[in-house]
């Protein structure tokens, strides 16, 4: 990879930023999702995601940064490696408890966050779940029809009554909420019979 963007640093999370005109995710890093809460059994729940962007936010908004593409995303952001004022930004971050190294990406700083784990720094202080698991765990589960073999969803929206079939682009997205007339449907000729219409898509 040869994208070498550099430039004034705007903190998008603890993770990504805009590196002048270009949004950067960090190689090798994952931080808490914005939103994301920590603690647990035995620890208080406090929003460890926000705090986190917070001291990501405090250090580095506005620093020049110097980074070397590595990958692009899924999402079209450039993945890179990232230094102001000579420091490898993923190994501070990592080292200093505000991210875990993403070893599923690269062991870059496996022994950063061993480190911080064992002295109990940032994150590693309190009860914390991974950002994998956390988004793991927040992926919305498949929903199971009322009826086995009825596998057709009705949906109510601003389109109006729409059913979508097994395989559709929508279909394991749309959530059947029986409380607003929503309903599972045994047949596309159910569904036509009961004034419903096929998603397009």
């Amino acid at each position: 990879m040869s994208a070498a963007p550099e430039g004034r640093l705007h903190v998008v999370d603890g993770d990504t930023f805009d590196v002048g005109a270009v949004r950067v995710r960090l190689h090798a890093v994952d931080a808490p999702e914005a939103q994301q809460m920590c603690g647990g059994p035995g620890a208080p729940t406090w929003a460890c995601g926000a705090w986190v962007s917070g001291e990501v936010r405090a250090r580095y908004e506005g620093r020049w940064a110097v980074c070397t593409q590595t990958d692009t995303d899924r999402y079209g952001r450039i993945v890179a490696r990232c230094l102001i004022a000579g420091q490898d930004m993923g190994a501070a971050l990592v080292s200093d408890g505000l991210a875990f190294a993403y070893r599923q990406y690269g062991w870059d700083y496996d022994l950063e966050e061993k480190a911080a784990v064992v002295a109990g720094r940032g994150l590693h202080g309190s009860g914390v779940q991974s950002p994998a698991e956390y988004r793991k765990a927040a992926r919305p589960r498949p929903q199971s029809p009322a009826v086995a073999g009825c596998a057709i969803k009705g949906n109510l929206s601003k389109r109006g009554a729409i059913y979508h079939l097994p395989g559709q682009a929508f279909y394991d997205g749309t959530r059947i909420d029986p409380s607003r007339g929503e309903r599972w449907f045994c047949s596309e000729a159910e569904a036509i019979a009961a004034g419903w219409r096929r998603a397009q898509r």
